[in-house]
């Protein structure tokens, strides 16, 4: 199992060693993952939890879950 991992591993390894444009590709992806995961995040999902007590936090989880099961259930019916 070790050694397919590597091989795998070697295959692209080199297969992006081989390409003109592998670096580039590289750092747009790199670029792409950041904008993804912290530019959007900071943006459109903010923290709803942060500076709240563990109790706080559990009452907020809790009536939110509730209040989405009311909706839906609501919308079924």
């Amino acid at each position: 199992m070790k050694k397919q991992i590597i091989t795998i591993f070697q295959f692209y390894r080199d297969g992006f060693r081989e390409m003109t444009w592998g670096r580039t590709l590289w750092w747009l992806i790199l670029v792409k993952l950041f904008v993804i995961f912290v530019i959007l995040k900071l943006f459109f999902f903010p923290s709803f939890l942060k500076g709240k007590t563990e109790q706080e936090k559990q009452e907020y989880v809790g009536t939110e879950l509730i209040d989405r099961a009311l909706e839906e259930s609501k919308e079924i019916h």
